[in-house]
C-alpha cells in the first residue's frame, strides 16, 4: 500500500506533523513539501494525507489549488487531511473547512486539528511584530497535540511499525 504526504508549513509545525503521521505509517511512504517540490502521478498511492498550517486564517494556497486541481481523483482515494492551527474549538474547526474543499472533507476517513506553535527564532521582525501586537505574546508557544496526530494515524488504521522503504524528499 503506498501513501503519499503531501504538506506546507510556514514555520515547521505543519512538517513536524507530517513527520510523526510518516513514522506511524505502515508501507512504503513518500512525504512532500509542496514548497520544494511537485507532486507525483496521484495513480500510483492508495492513500493520500494533505495537511498544511493556517496563517492570518487561511492554509497555504499551493494546497488549496492542489486540493481543486485534483478533486476528482482524490476522491477515489482514502484520504486524510490536517492543518495546524493556534486557535481551537470552533475557531479552528473553521479554519479547516475553509482550507479543504467540502466534498473532500465528506470524503476523508481522517480528519486532524492538530494545534500548532509559534517559535520566535524562525519568524522574520515583520512576523514577530505582528505576534506581539495582535496576540500580546512575545515567548515560543506551543500547543501543538501529539495525541491528536497519533489518533489521526488511527483512524487511517495505521500503525506503528519499523518502517519498510520511506522516501522523504527534501531540498
Amino acid at each position: 500500500m503506498a501513501t503519499l504526504i503531501i504538506y506546507m508549513t510556514s514555520h515547521g509545525c505543519a512538517e513536524k506533523a507530517a513527520g510523526m503521521i510518516h513514522n506511524l505509517i505502515q508501507g512504503e511512504v513518500t512525504q512532500i513539501n509542496l514548497e520544494n517540490f511537485e507532486t507525483p502521478p496521484l495513480e500510483k498511492f492508495d492513500t493520500v494525507i494533505i495537511g498544511g498550517s493556517i496563517r492570518i486564517g487561511s492554509i497555504q494556497k499551493k494546497i488549496r489549488k492542489f486540493c481543486e486541481k485534483n478533486i476528482d481523483q482524490l476522491l477515489a482515494k482514502k484520504t486524510g487531511l490536517f492543518i495546524c492551527c493556534m486557535f481551537e474549538g470552533d475557531t479552528a474547526i473553521e479554519q479547516f473547512n475553509k482550507a479543504f474543499p467540502e466534498p473532500l472533507r465528506k470524503n476523508s476517513i481522517a480528519t486532524g486539528l492538530f494545534g500548532g506553535e509559534l517559535e520566535f527564532e524562525k519568524m522574520n521582525a515583520f512576523e514577530r511584530m505582528i505576534i506581539k501586537q495582535v496576540a500580546n505574546i512575545s515567548v515560543d508557544v506551543s500547543k501543538f497535540n501529539e495525541q491528536a496526530v497519533k489518533a489521526f494515524a488511527e483512524k487511517l488504521h495505521i500503525t506503528h511499525i519499523t518502517p519498510s522503504p520511506h522516501h522523504l524528499m527534501t531540498p
